[in-house]
């Protein structure tokens, strides 16, 4: 008879990659909440601050909210692991734009760690269209 010791750590990887799939699917569909009955329009390269006065992160997605009708969608380049668990956002931009390739970080609301670098992306707009 042979025996197969197993140690528990790949056991525990089996189940946290289930996990982080369920948390992945979890977001998208927070993701396409926010968009639903929104239309994208034309990428665009810089957004100024004072067009949008919320922000709202996904795993790997930022959405600069300007009220119930309009938004822009930034899919950063790199991982912001912190994006995903709601931590705050900090850009590192120059002027009063935010423009694609300025650097973000992310970091620990407890404590003010750093969890995350990247890169922004275009900025797609999204609308309501009048009747929907």
């Amino acid at each position: 008879m042979i025996r197969v010791a197993v140690p528990a750590l790949l056991l525990l990887a089996g189940c946290t990659t289930t996990a982080t799939e369920q948390s992945d699917a979890r977001d998208r569909a927070r993701l396409e909440k926010a968009l639903a009955g929104l239309t994208p329009g034309e990428p665009v390269r810089c957004l100024r601050r004072d067009q949008f006065n919320q922000i709202r992160t996904f795993e790997g997605t930022i959405l600069y909210v300007a009220g119930r009708n309009r938004l822009w969608r930034n899919d950063v380049v790199g991982s912001c692991a912190g994006l995903r668990r709601g931590d705050i956002v900090v850009t590192r931009s120059f002027g009063s734009q935010v423009c694609d390739r300025d650097i973000i970080q992310t970091r620990s609301p407890t404590g003010g760690f750093l969890s995350g670098s990247c890169s922004l992306g275009r900025f797609t707009p999204y609308t309501r269209q009048n009747g929907r």
